[in-house]
């Protein structure tokens, strides 16, 4: 919105902004308790705009001041990356517009940890990547199919294998990784089985630690290197 409006028509009142701000509203990042009345309500919206209008160093316009430091690192991490910036916000409105899609973003609960590293591109994004990997028929499928070429279902990144270390507690068990990169996202976009693989619980995490960049062969060549780590040193 920031790049296709005039800064003029930064105002509550324009009909563009209060489209934006009903889209916003349909974010699955909030409960409806959390929710406030003024929550991203059109005021909100024109107020963010005139924010990113006082950080871009090429609009002459004032802006307001009253930025944070998250606004600034916001804006100038797409500033010169329109094109990117397009496609995420495409994915993220075709994505709540979707009442199927939208349903399953909301059932993916808040990381209970830090664990996942800075860099990904949204909250929205990395839940719709969530709920792929927790599709249950692709999931069971790709189980089936381990099952039926290798007779186990062990870690494709370390071979940890559930059944042998907890017995009968551990019959069946494994999780799924969904290895499309977050950067090729598509809204319908149909995940495969050759999209998954099957791991532990433990390089599941290493592997959404840094979500944009690593791959199952990047966590294997760190295990790798991790062996010939003195920890004493």
């Amino acid at each position: 919105m920031y790049f296709e409006l005039e800064s003029s028509k930064f105002i509550s009142s324009n009909s563009q902004i209060i489209e934006l701000s009903k889209m916003l509203n349909k974010l699955p990042s909030y409960s409806s308790e959390l929710r406030k009345i003024d929550f991203r309500n059109p005021n909100g919206v024109a107020m963010k705009l005139s924010n990113f209008t006082a950080i871009d160093p090429n609009n002459p316009s004032k802006g307001l001041s009253s930025y944070s430091q998250l606004d600034k690192k916001t804006f100038f991490e797409f500033a010169d990356k329109l094109p990117e910036l397009k496609r995420i916000s495409s994915l993220i409105f075709e994505s709540i517009n979707n009442e199927e899609i939208a349903n399953k973003l909301y059932e993916i609960e808040e990381e209970l940890d830090d664990y996942v590293k800075e860099g990904y591109e949204g909250e929205i994004i990395y839940k719709l990547h969530k709920s792929r990997e927790r599709d249950k028929k692709l999931t069971e499928s790709k189980k089936v199919k381990a099952l039926r070429d290798t007779g186990k279902l062990e870690c494709e990144v370390c071979e940890f294998d559930f059944y042998k270390t907890y017995g009968k507690l551990g019959k069946g068990f494994i999780e799924c990784h969904h290895t499309v990169q977050l950067s090729t996202y598509e809204t319908k976009q149909k995940t495969e089985l050759k999209d998954l693989a099957l791991v532990c619980s433990n390089c599941h995490r290493m592997l959404h630690r840094d979500i944009g960049n690593m791959s199952i062969e990047n966590l294997k060549n760190n295990i790798k290197t991790a062996g010939n780590i003195d920890l004493e040193q």
